[in-house]
Parts: C-alpha cells; sequence; structure tokens
C-alpha cells in the first residue's frame, strides 16, 4: 500500500494549501475517491464545499465541472443530448458536464427528481444512454453533491432510496478560530487555489482504486462490521437500518482508509472512524425519536459503544 499511501499524502498535503484545518474531511473525500464512490456534503453556505472539489481536482490534474442545480434543470443539461448537424445532415452527440474527472452537483436538492435520478443513474452506472446509444463516463469518475441543512424553501429532498447512493454523507463545518485567522492570511492578496500545480495524474488514482481492494480483512473484522449494520435493523429508534449495500459500503471504504494509513489490512478502529459518515444517512429514525431531537450518529456512536470490539492476533494483518 505505499503508492497508496504516498498518492494521498501527496494530494491531502497539496489540497490544505487551500482548504486550512480540515483534513478529515480531506482524507473522507480520498475514501470514497478511491472506493470509486461518490459523496455528498450537507452544510451550510460558505464553509468551502465547492472549494474542496476544486482543491482535488487541481491537484490531480482532472476535468472539473460545475452544475449549479435550479428547479428548471433538465436531464439532458447535465447528460448531453444529440443535436442536428445541417452541414453532415445528421445528428451528433454533445455531451455534457457529466463527461469530466470531478462533477460538482451544487445544491442538488433545488432540481427536480427527475433530473437527480439522471444524474444517480450516472453514478451508478458510470455510464448513460441518450438516444439507445450508451457512453462510458470518464474514469476516474467523481461525483461531488451539496445540499443546504438550513434553507428547506423550494427544494426535492433526496428520498431515502436515493441518498443510499451516496457512498458517504459528511459535513466540512466551521474552522477554528486559528485555523480562520490563517484562512484570512492565505486570502488577502490572492486565492491560493490559483497557484496551485497537480501532484497526481488520473492513471495513478485508477491504480489506487485497483490496489484498495487488495487490502486485507479479517474475518473478525468482517463479522464486526456485520454485527454493527445488524444492530441497526434491530434498534429501538430506528424504523429502517442498513441494507447490505450499506455493509459493502462500510467494508469498501474500510479498506480505502487502512491502504490510505499505509496498511494492507483493516484494524477495528478503521471500522469506528468510517461508520458515522458511511451508516448515518442510510439510516430512517423513527418520528417519535426525531421529535426526541436524536441522530443517527448518536446511534451509531450508541451501537460501537456497546459492541465488543474483536481481538485480532499479528495486528490485525493477514498470516
Amino acid at each position: 500500500m505505499k503508492q497508496v499511501k504516498e498518492t494521498a499524502k501527496r494530494i491531502i498535503q497539496n489540497v490544505e494549501k487551500v482548504i486550512v484545518g480540515k483534513r478529515q474531511s480531506i482524507v473522507f473525500s480520498l475514501v470514497n475517491w478511491f472506493c470509486e464512490g461518490h459523496f455528498l456534503l450537507e452544510d451550510v453556505p460558505g464553509v468551502a464545499k465547492t472549494i474542496l472539489a476544486r482543491s482535488l481536482a487541481q491537484s490531480v490534474g482532472c476535468d472539473f465541472k460545475r452544475i449549479q442545480c435550479t428547479p428548471d434543470l433538465l436531464p439532458t443539461d447535465i447528460t448531453g443530448a444529440s443535436i442536428y448537424n445541417q452541414k453532415q445532415s445528421e445528428f451528433e452527440f454533445r455531451p455534457g458536464p457529466l463527461f469530466a474527472n470531478i462533477v460538482l452537483a451544487d445544491e442538488i436538492n433545488r432540481t427536480t427528481p427527475r433530473t437527480q435520478s439522471a444524474l444517480l443513474e450516472a453514478m451508478a452506472e458510470s455510464h448513460i444512454t441518450v438516444d439507445g446509444v450508451t457512453h462510458r463516463l470518464n474514469a476516474p469518475f467523481l461525483v461531488i453533491a451539496t445540499q443546504n441543512p438550513v434553507d428547506h424553501e423550494g427544494t426535492f429532498p433526496l428520498p431515502e432510496a436515493q441518498l443510499d447512493r451516496f457512498l458517504m454523507k459528511f459535513s466540512i463545518g466551521y474552522p477554528a478560530l486559528e485555523d480562520e485567522m490563517k484562512i484570512l492570511d492565505n486570502l488577502q492578496m490572492a486565492h491560493p487555489i490559483d497557484q496551485l500545480q497537480a501532484v497526481a495524474d488520473g492513471k495513478e488514482i485508477v491504480d489506487c482504486q485497483q490496489q484498495v481492494r487488495q487490502v486485507h480483512v479479517d474475518q473478525k473484522i468482517r463479522k464486526y462490521m456485520l454485527q454493527i449494520v445488524h444492530l441497526t435493523r434491530h434498534h429501538q429508534h430506528l424504523s429502517l437500518g442498513g441494507s447490505p449495500r450499506a455493509s459493502l459500503a462500510l467494508f469498501r471504504t474500510t479498506q480505502a482508509l487502512a491502504a490510505i494509513r499505509g496498511r494492507n489490512f483493516v484494524l477495528p478502529d478503521d471500522v469506528k472512524m468510517i461508520a458515522p459518515p458511511v451508516l448515518g444517512h442510510r439510516l430512517i429514525l423513527k418520528p417519535e425519536s426525531r421529535l426526541r431531537k436524536i441522530t443517527t450518529d448518536q446511534i451509531i456512536t450508541q451501537i460501537l459503544g456497546e459492541l465488543a470490539v474483536p481481538v485480532i492476533g499479528n495486528e490485525g494483518s493477514p498470516s
């Protein structure tokens, strides 16, 4: 996992020239990318959600497209459409912004379910079909969607089945006082993202995605993950627990996190760190629990605290 760790380290250090004091968010972003997944950022405006996406793209020298989601946005506005070419007297396909390595769907809950479904189909299948012709999307392919948790007027909230398509959901959060002071210093003359140079390329990301799958996960760790997911299915405050897709997401993300940390095996600490952003958005609270201000993160933390942590021989490394 040396290559994965070194690639991740270069990208993290490069992005931190722009995103100050938010290493965990950057690591979570790379975990998603190395798992060939996509993630949802739910946070208030102005905490650098767009800048995080742009910094990742520039650090890897990848194509970046931003889609500003609005109620009048059509599926063809993001997928592309066949346009009649008068010179050649035939229709030709004009690709939309989805044909980029990193796509930012800004305020995804402000566009209609029809357009949301077109985006989520591309995320799940890594290709789109227009007029009966299938077009493969560029690899590596990463969708970063954002939504504002405060202002819900005029929005189309993602249903639970569509939220489940996102590998992870997390927030960047406000910066600490010292970090925000550093941000002011960095932005006084110019934006640091304008000087950001590529430190990796798309091929390295694809190589990392393949290597991550080789990370060893001990049988005890696998059972530990499944116990966590199964406990969500019978929890008193949940009307719906994690699905098998949640189990698979937890399995894949722990592999990527271990690789980024330079290990070729998963430890229980990896599971504990990655479980909240992987499982939180896949759980549905009972109405009475929601009224009592109970959150899914609190439930996951409770499960992790009560469940016995497996003891792995030789630090969990493969024999």
